[in-house]
């Protein structure tokens, strides 16, 4: 992994100011109409490295982020090797954490310190208990946090093996089953109320359709992070899509094309733009990521090297969760991927999904260090 250098002339706020969060039963929340970057979309902080700046605080009325997707107990074991066929090997160590891509990247937005909604379910039970408090920790707003009484809580086991890749089996739960045919008008309020909204692929595609929906109708720019189950995506949903961000895997699994050089995702990348999907941001692992932008040439961001590498359970989640942070608070495409590469750098330092999400002055402490 080879290190990039950032400019404190790009103005990353070493300071966060108290955030008033707002309240979506009883405040106006301005929509987004513009689904390109921009610098000039609506007042928000400037964030610089120099700390003796001056700063101006979140507005109550900064639109915030939400994330609409699943939510998991993550059980851990530690192990050497996958066992073989018919094989039984034990685990060094064993432990459940919170996680699910919906909560990682939710978790993610509430520890950078901006404002975060999660809209997902849970059941009534403890692994249930363990997200909530989790994702409670993390500053997120759970208004839109449904608990279900007729499913567990979706969970995962996650085999991490001792060089910090993994291979994960995941249980629906709450996250597949219990969805209300249509979305309450709550839920729809606070998707339409968004800077940004969030969407994988660990809930019903009918769910993320109606949210889909619902934000492109009232101007919000939505990412569809193309992780979750392994099967082909709608049109009907990508309709609804501004940004579809997978990783190689993912990118060559989804458009039945080799991913193995960049010339070769380059060339996955157009089909996705033939199916309406515009803009692509592919996370390419230690070999960093690239935004291609149709009829522009693709950016490219070197991945930021970790001191050591522990697990990449939540790399992907932070990556995409912090890129979407930056896009809401106005950064240029160059500056949303630098500062989704340093937290995605932080994240693998630290074992579990929503524990190793890191906070926004640690992700500046990284650039500023570059």
């Amino acid at each position: 992994m080879r290190a990039i250098a950032f400019s404190p002339s790009q103005q990353w706020d070493s300071k966060i100011q108290t955030l008033h969060l707002p309240n979506h039963s009883n405040t106006t929340i301005n929509t987004n109409p513009h689904l390109q970057f921009n610098s000039t979309r609506r007042p928000l902080p400037c964030f610089s490295l120099d700390s003796s700046k001056s700063q101006t605080p979140i507005a109550a009325t900064s639109p915030p982020l939400v994330v609409v997707g699943s939510a998991n107990a993550d059980i851990y074991v530690e192990i050497e090797r996958l066992p073989k066929d018919g094989e039984t090997i034990s685990a060094k160590t064993g432990q459940t954490l919170a996680g699910g891509k919906g909560a990682n990247q939710a978790a993610c937005g509430g520890k950078l310190a901006y404002p975060t909604y999660f809209v997902g379910q849970v059941g009534e039970d403890a692994h249930g208990k363990l997200i909530t408090e989790a994702l409670r920790d993390g500053g997120v707003h759970l208004d839109h946090l449904s608990t279900v009484s007729t499913a567990p809580t979706g969970h995962a086991v996650v085999m991490l093996q001792s060089d910090g890749q993994n291979s994960i089996i995941i249980v629906g739960g709450a996250n597949m089953c219990c969805w209300p045919e249509t979305l309450s008008d709550e839920d729809l309020k606070v998707v339409r109320s968004a800077g940004i909204v969030l969407l994988q692929r660990e809930i019903p595609e009918v769910v993320n359709i109606q949210v889909a929906k619902a934000a492109k109708g009232a101007g919000v720019p939505v990412i569809l992070d193309a992780g979750g189950m392994d099967a082909p995506i709608s049109q009907e949903l990508l309709n609804f899509v501004d940004i579809f961000s997978p990783n190689e895997s993912e990118l060559g699994r989804l458009t039945g094309m080799s991913t193995e050089s960049f010339e070769q995702i380059n060339n996955a990348v157009v089909k996705c733009h033939k199916m309406g999907c515009k803009q692509v941001l592919v996370k390419l692992g230690d070999k960093g990521s690239a935004l291609f932008v149709e009829g522009e040439e693709p950016i490219k961001q070197p991945a930021i090297s970790a001191a050591k590498v522990l697990d990449t359970t939540g790399a992907g989640d932070t990556f995409t969760a912090a890129f979407a942070v930056a896009f809401v608070e106005g950064k240029s495409k160059e500056e949303c991927l630098r500062f989704a590469a340093a937290a995605a750098s932080l994240c693998v330092q630290v074992k579990g999904a929503i524990p190793s999400m890191p906070e926004r002055q640690s992700v500046l402490n990284l650039l500023k260090s570059l």
